[in-house]
């Protein structure tokens, strides 16, 4: 399983770590990406649409 954590800005980091070490601490792949809805929102959608392909399963995702 691979599991993407997004987030709205660097800012946000701090706020989702404890997601992605908790995931990495049960061995799940992960991968974090800033993915910001209001200022990249073409590439928001193009991400999500391309998850399935890219091996992504779950996508968690937090802005501050």
């Amino acid at each position: 399983m691979k599991v993407a954590v997004i987030m709205g800005s660097s800012s946000d980091f701090e706020t989702m770590r404890d997601a992605i070490e908790t995931l990495k601490f049960f061995g799940i792949e992960v991968e974090y990406k800033i993915v910001s809805a209001h200022r990249t929102p073409e590439f928001m959608l193009e991400y999500a649409k391309n998850a399935i392909n890219n091996g992504i399963e779950v996508i968690i995702a937090g802005a501050g």
